[in-house]
């Protein structure tokens, strides 16, 4: 310990270094009486912060409290279930060159990039957040989902 904080403890005994027992010097029993004294008050402080510890304060709605209503989720989310959106399904992709765009006619295959029997994928708004096959369902082409693109692939995605 410091001298400055030996002084400090003395002091808040009610001491000075030459009380205690000369000029820097502490006698054994009020070396024993400080660190009492230190014990009794770092007990207190872990009982006097638990009854006052900070409570969160409740600026922002939790999202595991339950709300309300059932009602309320579903008055928020009727906001956006209106909203278009584009979706669509792609079933693969190719460059050419307008030379050979010039000369597609009526019958022209264009070979794509996808294999046959490969997913396509499913686009809303240009994102691709599905992938799935090709089904006809009274004689309308369709697609059934095999498999959801999570938010976290997503965005790993992005950062290619």
């Amino acid at each position: 310990m410091a001298d400055d904080e030996l002084s400090d403890a003395l002091a808040s005994m009610g001491m000075d270094a030459e009380a205690a027992g000369g000029e820097g010097e502490i006698s054994e029993d009020d070396w024993a009486a400080a660190m009492a004294e230190q014990e009794v008050s770092a007990q207190a402080a872990p009982a006097a912060a638990s009854s006052q510890a900070a409570q969160p304060a409740n600026i922002f709605p939790s999202f595991n409290a339950p709300r309300a209503g059932a009602d309320s989720v579903m008055n928020e989310l009727d906001v956006i279930l209106d909203i278009p959106v584009q979706l669509s399904v792609e079933l693969g992709r190719t460059k050419i060159t307008i030379k050979n765009l010039l000369q597609l006619a009526h019958g022209s295959v264009v070979e794509l990039d996808a294999l046959a029997g490969e997913p396509m994928d499913v686009l809303v708004n240009g994102t691709l957040i599905a992938q799935g096959e090709v089904v006809v369902v009274n004689d309308k082409f369709g697609i059934r989902l095999t498999d959801i693109i999570t938010p976290a692939e997503r965005m790993r995605k992005l950062g290619r």
